[in-house]
């Protein structure tokens, strides 16, 4: 984390000399003391050429941000992750200045800065007092080496703070926040956020989940920041609209953030260059209580201006939904000669084994285990990709040792070997694993007959229906789609036809990095003709 404590490298560094020469120290207020280090760091490498200045000031002065695609070059992506810093395109960033300076704004606080971009648009555009916050020290930096190019304007001040512990003057107009919150995941937050976010929630009364990232994080603060009558325009990735811990984003906007709109980018776009992840603007009214939202879903980028239009949304289905992107589909009839899935079929989850490396070996493992519990499966979701949908042979498939719950099945001859197999998974402390305390005997992982029909469920694609014609069962990264009626080789093969003719990764949940998940209700959800048709000649 840029820190005082952190090197610099020689691309930051330089970066750092470009925004100073600009003019940058002269602009945007006092200077935290990170920032001073940083600029002292920096003077002692060569100074850009007057070119370099000159071509980067008129760049900026042009619409450009110049300093934040440098940015970008002059970190590695696993840095930036580590910050969450993703620049907005242009395309979302303009409709979303636009969407706030409608609402007759006298001051804007840019969340989370980086270089600028929305800090720029609103300065080109408008009068309004500007606080833009970032606790990186060379984005602020870049920040004021921005403005200093669109000539020093005086009602912006750069902070670099944490947006969260911040602590906004006192305002008498309407304030507007913006920004696209950085992106960081839970696993990677220090406890010290996490326990500012479960105070923070208790003070606004909203739901807090440990598992939210740090852009939910900006959404909770925002609350906190605002006043009845502000308004704001966040720009995120789209998963908490599905996922649980984002039920603590969703009880804000309708209760405290009042929400205003929601417009959602399909999941086939990744507008955010470099990352591989789903979008969502948000709109909201700080202090209203909204009796509905309008929602809408765009196709590409390109026609996400204006930000207005969309289905309206009831409070009391947003109040009772788990999940709200479904909610931008309203249950259309199913065709006729149609079915939902699940009519005919149950999708069931393959089968946890709760330690891979013990249960689960090559088809030529040499384990004293009898060969009739080797059962080949598939144990990745690879080889139904893999497949060209018809699963024809067991034999390049890794087998999964499935013990029967009762060893009195086994034979006299069989024991030996097996016990000794159950004394090294014991050794590794497999009997002491969640999954295997569970199961009614740990040593017996219980797979499900094979399934007729193999579906993956989670990936950047949509789910592969295979058919599974050699009999493979399957553990948790695969759905088992199990026909309630017996079903024949050609039925079966015009079913699985069906499912992927049908599909579309809408049905799903979209998550971070544009996985799309199907649940197996979710699966089962999925038109497909009904028996009758599936058995005409």
């Amino acid at each position: 984390m840029p820190a005082s404590s952190r090197e610099w490298t020689d691309a930051e560094l330089g970066l750092a000399r470009l925004a100073i020469a600009l003019g940058g120290l002269a602009v945007g207020g006092s200077l935290t003391i990170d920032e001073q280090r940083l600029a002292g760091s920096a003077a002692i490498g060569p100074s850009p050429s007057r070119d370099e200045v000159r071509e980067t000031a008129d760049a900026v002065c042009a619409g450009g941000d110049p300093l934040g695609d440098r940015l970008v070059a002059a970190r590695l992506r696993l840095q930036r992750r580590a910050l969450g810093q993703i620049l907005t395109p242009m395309s979302i960033t303009r409709p979303m200045v636009d969407w706030v300076l409608d609402r007759s704004v006298t001051r804007v606080v840019d969340a989370g800065c980086g270089s600028g971009r929305f800090t720029f648009e609103v300065a080109r555009r408008s009068g309004a007092e500007i606080i833009a916050v970032d606790s990186d020290p060379l984005a602020t930096l870049l920040t004021r080496g921005g403005l200093a190019a669109l000539g020093g304007i005086p009602q912006v001040r750069v902070l670099n703070a944490d947006y969260l512990r911040l602590s906004l003057p006192g305002h008498d107009g309407c304030t507007a926040f913006i920004g696209n919150p950085p992106y960081v995941r839970h696993h990677e937050l220090a406890s010290e956020v996490k326990a500012w976010g479960r105070d923070a929630s208790g003070r606004v009364g909203t739901p807090f989940s440990g598992l939210a990232g740090l852009h939910a994080h900006f959404f909770l603060a925002t609350a906190l920041h605002g006043q009845q009558g502000d308004v704001g325009c966040f720009v995120t990735s789209s998963e908490w609209l599905d996922v649980n811990y984002g039920e603590m984003v969703r009880s804000l906007l309708l209760d405290g953030l009042g929400g205003h709109s929601v417009h959602i980018l399909q999941a086939t776009e990744t507008p955010f260059d470099g990352a591989v992840t789903t979008a969502v603007v948000t709109c909201f009214e700080v202090g209203k209580r909204p009796g509905s939202m309008q929602m809408r879903e765009v196709g590409e980028v390109a026609s996400l201006a204006p930000l207005q239009g969309g289905q309206t949304v009831a409070r009391d289905r947003l109040e009772q939904a788990r999940r709200w992107i479904p909610l931008l589909r309203s249950a259309s009839a199913v065709p006729d000669g149609y079915v939902e899935l699940g009519e005919i079929c149950r999708v069931h989850r393959g089968q946890v084994t709760g330690s891979n490396a013990t249960w689960v070996v090559p088809a030529d493992a040499d384990t004293p285990v009898p060969e009739r519990y080797l059962l080949p499966s598939v144990t990745r979701a690879r080889e139904l990709i893999d497949a060209d949908n018809r699963l024809e042979s067991t034999a390049e498939l890794r087998r999964v040792i499935d013990l029967p719950a009762d060893l009195d099945e086994l034979d006299a001859e069989e024991r030996p070997g097996v016990e000794a197999f159950l004394d090294s998974a014991r050794a590794a402390g497999v009997p002491d694993g969640y999954v295997a305390r569970n199961r009614r005997a740990w040593w017996s992982v219980g797979l499900r007959e094979p399934a007729p029909l193999l579906a993956t469920y989670m990936a950047r694609r949509p789910p592969a229906f295979v058919r599974n014609v050699a009999g493979a069962r399957h553990i948790n990264i695969a759905h088992g789609i199990y026909p309630r009626e017996p079903l024949q080789g050609r039925a079966l093969d015009r079913l699985a036809e069906a499912l992927r003719t049908a599909v579309r990764p809408e049905m799903g949940r979209t998550y971070a990095g544009g996985l799309v998940k199907f649940e197996p209700r979710e699966m089962e959800r999925i038109p497909v003709p009904s028996v009758e048709r599936l058995l005409e000649d």
